[in-house]
């Protein structure tokens, strides 16, 4: 049977010229020519096998391969003597694993034929031989070739096979030995357990612990110690602290050992230390797997002080110089964000291996010094150490966070002419380099090559195309996956695709993929959370309300979710009820909650609300967030008071372009023009570079106060000074401030020599002022033109009805109507409301709901009655649009929702401080004159906020001078 293998591996070119000594070191890495050997001839004296024994040990290939070749060439060397040298040398390329010396011995043994089939000495040793040299092809030839088979034969196979990672194989073995009668010795079940770790066969390692016990070799150190680490694998550590515990040998450094790293991997470091320093204090000598453990074990922040202690104990045991021990310390450091130390220890290493070269490169990337990074890993190159995969996978994530495209591309470069791009790692990373770089072309391009991809692959695609806006394509790619079959159950990419939802502020879909999450099981506290944003940003905030009520688990997060759906749709209120029960529920509101609860109690012009927020964040110390800090500016600007916004403003020392921005919007909200230029121009001076939103306010901030010269010199030293190409909304607050101040022609010439016909702000803002000044012409021009560009915008409709009826077109009026109709389009209703202790109260037009309706009516009557006699007020009723009598317009005129408004603000509060009252539309002219006559009569201010500004009525006057 032997001949067989002789065949295989002449066949194989094995057996050549016999020489065993070739002209470089037998551990030569040239592998052009396969080192040979050949026998002498010359009768000596025979060699000792002492001798040979002693040579083998020193691991000198040339001297035992001289004196085999003394042994075979004389003629009294004994079969016997002859087996045990051949054995020796097995044993040397076993440990050495030099396949190729251990070939060409085994080929020149069956050329000589003293090799026989029964031999099961001297095959024993030739299994053992490859499966050390990793040819498990060749051991398993051998093995199945033997007539007879020693259980050390068995054991070789099959440790042979769990060495060469095919524990099934091993398995198969096992239950060969149990099927023939083969009695098992305590090395027969530790390589078996260790098969059954490989493969995480719980009940398989149940059944060999049995077996151990039932045969007596349970007390046996090498079988307790496998048992120990195949539970550990298995994820039973009550099991194998139960065998360690009861193990006799308690000086065994192995069992210590391997109870240390039990604990390690299962992420009981706290158990793991405590038995390193229980192992010291029973006097057992600490190795390099004992430190490693320990120092892993310490990665954990709240265990760095202890870290530092086994530091030194390291040194004291001599274990400076240990490679694994050094890496151990320096990822121990890194992982305690205590770069200067790792640095420090990495730099003194007199040997550095991949793993500290990538252990530092990593520890730069992780804390955000990427060029330091970038340029250790050309100093890894230098140093003549390879990059590999890990290697590049910091590289690359560093060049992604960076936006660093060319360096990313020159990583990816190398990761092509080193065979490295294969490697589902760096794949991966590379696909997310590219995005974060904004390459999505380069991106698909790597996506497409990668031979394989797992749901990493996958969910990094689709979030690249949800946050870099082509939500279709992450939504093509979650169908391809799902077409794939693969089993998605990554969290991540649920939450891209939902994300892409929110892009396409698709319900349906978004309701696609609760179904599909409900069905998978994945439905936990984290997709539920995203679920209600995602439905608020569609617009379904009853499906945001019902998945957050029914959520078992709520926390800030939740409720900062369920917060901003209802602000989103204009649920100010709910969303300030929702801070109230948050807070009856002890849950502390966090800075993102907060600025939920600053933008509704801005929507709702709550002062008071705002004000209790304001002393919150004192008390929290939360006022150094920056987007806070401006929050606050627009909250008190929108509740009407300007002054408390310079108040919050002019105590920041460190002003950002957000703050600065948000106070020139606050000024041009309550049309202090002027204000906001002095603003803009102390910002240039103290070299803040203002953005695109930063001119928007100040145009609009013109465009209220009528200062139609500097808005032209704002739009222009925007384009010339900072370089800014201006965006429609720009163009719109440009034609806004021509139209608003009667500069209509110009306006239009604006719209057609700049190629704006296609945005509709554009026209609306056209319109509007064709409005104001009966502009028939090029009213009928906007119009039309804007029903073109959005057809499906019931605020457009309203404002062409409103046209129509200005000059008496009331066939028109009725058309509008109808088409919108027609379309499903409705109108919003106007709708005014005013904060009143803890509550606001909301009125609309004729509004009977409120409990005390008859009272306010009662006192708008006496109000009106009073202001017509002593104040001269004349209902403006061609401010009605509607085609009614005179006397129903005036009644209709009576009935508008701030008049309500105002009359409930003077029947709830009898002191002297102004009414404050929101409205979601604009007011219209007779409004505004009852206004300004109430104050002056009253002697009390009224702040009216409309849809565009806000309006300080006191002593008869208007703080926006009849412009608005």
């Amino acid at each position: 049977m032997q001949q067989g293998v002789a065949k295989d591996m002449a066949a194989s070119g094995m057996i050549q010229n016999m020489s065993l000594f070739s002209s470089s070191h037998p551990l030569s890495t040239n592998n052009q020519k396969a080192p040979t050997f050949k026998i002498s001839r010359v009768s000596q004296k025979p060699a000792i096998i002492p001798s040979l024994k002693q040579i083998c040990r020193q691991g000198n290939f040339k001297d035992s391969f001289f004196t085999l070749s003394n042994l075979i060439a004389h003629e009294n060397t004994s079969q016997k003597c002859l087996y045990e040298a051949y054995s020796l040398l097995f044993e040397i390329c076993a440990s050495e694993k030099t396949l190729l010396h251990g070939q060409q011995i085994h080929a020149h043994v069956l050329k000589l034929d003293v090799l026989r089939a029964d031999s099961v000495f001297l095959n024993t040793k030739i299994v053992f031989m490859y499966g050390k040299c990793g040819s498990i092809g060749d051991a398993e030839k051998v093995f199945d070739r033997m007539t007879e088979r020693s259980i050390f034969t068995w054991n070789a196979m099959i440790g042979a096979c769990v060495v060469n990672g095919v524990p099934f194989r091993a398995l198969e073995l096992y239950k060969d030995m149990r099927f023939l009668g083969v009695s098992l010795d305590a090395h027969s079940i530790s390589s078996t357990i260790k098969a059954i770790s490989q493969l995480e066969f719980l009940y398989c390692g149940r059944e060999i612990h049995g077996l151990a016990i039932k045969l007596g070799l349970i007390s046996n150190v090498f079988v307790l110690n496998s048992l120990v680490t195949m539970y550990t694998k298995c994820d039973d550590i009550r099991a194998a602290t139960f065998l360690f515990n009861g193990m006799c040998e308690s000086e065994d450094t192995v069992s210590w050992n391997s109870m240390i790293s039990a604990y390690v991997m299962n992420g009981m470091n706290q158990e793991a230390l405590s038995l390193s320093v229980e192992m010291l204090n029973a006097s057992v000598e600490p190795t390099t797997y004992t430190f490693v453990g320990a120092l892993q074990a310490c990665e954990e922040t709240k265990f760095g002080k202890l870290g530092v202690e086994i530091h030194a104990a390291v040194l004291k045991f001599g274990y400076s110089l240990d490679t694994y021990v050094v890496n151990a310390l320096l990822m121990m450091y890194i992982k305690n964000n205590r770069l200067d130390e790792a640095a420090k220890i990495f730099f003194h290493m007199q040997e550095k291996d991949n793993i500290s070269w990538n252990s530092m490169i990593s520890g730069y990337v992780q804390n955000g010094l990427y060029d330091e990074a970038i340029s250790l890993f050309h100093e890894m190159k230098n140093a003549g150490h390879k990059p590999d995969h890990v290697s590049l996978v910091s590289m690359l994530v560093a060049s992604g966070r960076q936006g660093n495209l060319l360096n990313g591309m020159e990583i990816h470069a190398f990761s092509l002419r080193n065979c490295l791009d294969s490697d589902l790692q760096v794949g991966n990373t590379l696909v997310d380099m590219y995005a974060k770089c904004g390459k999505l072309d380069y991106m698909d391009s790597v996506f497409d090559r990668m031979l394989h991809r797992d749901n990493v692959s996958w969910t990094t695609i689709i979030a690249a195309y949800a946050q870099n806006n082509f939500p279709w394509k992450a939504v093509q790619s979650f169908r391809e996956v799902q077409t794939e079959g693969s089993n998605i159950d990554d969290a991540l990419m649920i939450g891209s695709v939902l994300l892409a939802c929110t892009e396409l502020r698709c319900n349906l879909l978004a309701k696609e993929i609760h179904c599909y999450v409900i069905k998978r099981g994945l439905y936990d506290p984290v997709i539920q959370k995203t679920l209600v944003s995602v439905y608020g940003d569609c617009g379904n905030v009853d499906y945001a309300n019902s998945i957050f009520r029914l959520s078992e688990v709520k926390d800030v997060v939740s409720f900062t979710s369920i917060m901003c759906s209802y602000v989103r749709n204009g649920l100010a209120n709910e969303a300030l009820e929702l801070g109230l029960y948050m807070n009856e529920l002890e849950i502390e509101a966090d800075s993102i909650a907060v600025l939920s609860m600053l933008t509704a109690a801005a929507d709702l012009a709550s002062l008071r609300k705002g004000t209790e927020i304001h002393g919150f964040l004192v008390r929290k110390g939360l006022l150094m967030h920056d987007s806070i800090r401006s929050s606050l500016i627009d909250m008190y600007a929108c509740c009407g008071t300007l002054e408390n916004s310079y108040k919050v403003f002019n105590h920041l020392k460190n002003k950002d372009p957000v703050c600065w921005t948000s106070m020139i919007n606050a000024c041009g909200l309550h049309g202090c023009g002027r204000e906001a230029i002095d603003i803009f121009t102390m910002m240039e001076k103290e070299n803040i570079q203002p953005d695109h939103i930063t001119f928007l306010a100040v145009l609009r901030a013109c465009s209220h106060a009528a200062l139609v010269e500097d808005g032209k010199r704002m739009f222009k030293i925007m384009q010339s000074k900072y370089a800014l190409e201006p965006w429609p909304e720009h163009y719109a607050c440009l034609v806004d401030l021509l139209g608003r101040a009667n500069y209509l022609e110009e306006a239009f010439q604006i719209v057609k020599t700049m190629n704006l016909e296609d945005i509709p702000a554009v026209w609306c803002a056209l319109l509007g002022a064709c409005r104001v000044y009966s502009n028939k012409k090029l009213g009928e021009i906007a119009a039309k033109k804007l029903l073109e560009l959005e057809p499906k915008n019931p605020g457009n409709y309203i404002l062409v009805s409103n046209v129509y009826a200005a000059i008496d077109r009331w066939d028109d009026v009725e058309d509008v109507r109808v088409t919108m109709k027609g379309k499903g389009l409705k109108k919003d209703p106007a709708c005014s409301w005013i904060e009143v202790g803890d509550k606001v109260h909301a009125f609309v037009a004729q509004d009977k709901s409120h409990p005390e309706c008859d009272r306010i009516y009662e006192k708008l009557a006496h109000l009106t009655e009073k202001l017509e006699k002593e104040a001269g007020y004349v209902a403006q009723t061609k401010c009605v649009l509607q085609n009614v009598e005179e006397k129903e317009k005036v009644k209709l005129l009576k009935g508008h929702s701030e008049r309500l408004a105002i009359a409930y603000g003077l029947l709830a509060s009898t002191d002297r401080n102004p009414i404050r009252i929101t409205k979601n539309l604009r007011v219209c002219s007779d409004c505004h004159a009852f206004s300004k006559l109430a104050s002056k009569f009253l002697e009390r201010g009224i702040i009216v906020r409309d849809a565009k500004r806000f309006h300080h009525f006191r002593d008869g006057v208007c703080s926006c001078g009849d412009f608005w």
